[in-house]
Parts: C-alpha cells; sequence; structure tokens
C-alpha cells in the first residue's frame, strides 16, 4: 500500500490518539513534525515524515505483529476522517501546542502518573494529555 505522508500522517494520529480528543491527537502529530523538525540526536537524521513514522520500533501502530500477535490496530487498517487529516495539515503547516514544548516522545502509562524521565534519562516529562505522557528532550539527547 503506498500511502502520502499526509495520509501516513493522518493514520498515525487516529491510530495512536483517535480516542484523546483534538489536543491529544495534536499533541500526537506534534511529536511527529518535532522528531522531522530536530536537527541533532537519534531523529537528527529523519527528514520525513514517512522516515519518522517508520523508524523501527518507534510507534506501535506501524507494527502488524506485537511479541508474535497480529496487530488489527495498525495504520493499514484506519480508515482517516477529515478531522485527522485537518489535524495532519495542521501540524504539517507549522502549528504546535505551546504547552507541549518540544515533545520528542510519548507514551501510555496505564496508570494516573507520568514518571519523570523517559526513555533512559534523554526525555523529561512535560505534560499529561489525555492518557498519554509527554517528554522533551534533555541534554543527554544530543548524545543518541
Amino acid at each position: 500500500m503506498a500511502l502520502s505522508d499526509i495520509d501516513i500522517l493522518a493514520r498515525i494520529i487516529q491510530c495512536e490518539a483517535g480516542g484523546e480528543g483534538d489536543n491529544g491527537m495534536k499533541a500526537v502529530a506534534c511529536v511527529v513534525m518535532n522528531r522531522v523538525n530536530v536537527s541533532y540526536g537519534e531523529y537528527g537524521s529523519l527528514h520525513t515524515i514517512r522516515d519518522v513514522i517508520y523508524q523501527p520500533g518507534q510507534f506501535d501502530c506501524v507494527r502488524e505483529t506485537i511479541r508474535g500477535n497480529y496487530n488489527s490496530q495498525n495504520i493499514y487498517n484506519m480508515r482517516p476522517e477529515q478531522i485527522h487529516y485537518d489535524i495532519a495539515n495542521w501540524a504539517i503547516a507549522g502549528n504546535r501546542l505551546s504547552s507541549l514544548g518540544f515533545a520528542l516522545w510519548y507514551f501510555n502509562p496505564f496508570q494516573p502518573t507520568c514518571r519523570t524521565f523517559f526513555p533512559s534519562q534523554v526525555g523529561e516529562f512535560v505534560i499529561r494529555v489525555g492518557e498519554h505522557c509527554f517528554y522533551n528532550p534533555t541534554d543527554a539527547y544530543a548524545d543518541t
């Protein structure tokens, strides 16, 4: 299946945060675009939405199997609606949630609190949006 960058971004928004409201979906879109735009560290060599989303091991929604089991919630099974495309276009145009900072990571801790650092001290907690915790890069990120 050949998908355009806008289709890939709309699908990752729907798959990763479709139930998180507009700000939750915008926050995920911001993380993707922050990774596209960062010029240093692990993501500094990734320059397109496609590069970021298909970087191995980054997004469960890109995996067709997880721990040997079929993952039905993947971007290939998503059918984005207009809201997902609108948020993708909003992020591609350079818009960001100011409360998010320059977050490069997020995850769902499946508990009420977010850990202070993620992953391995390279990201520091900045905000929780819906069920996801978001993390800005620390100085240690530059060495990744």
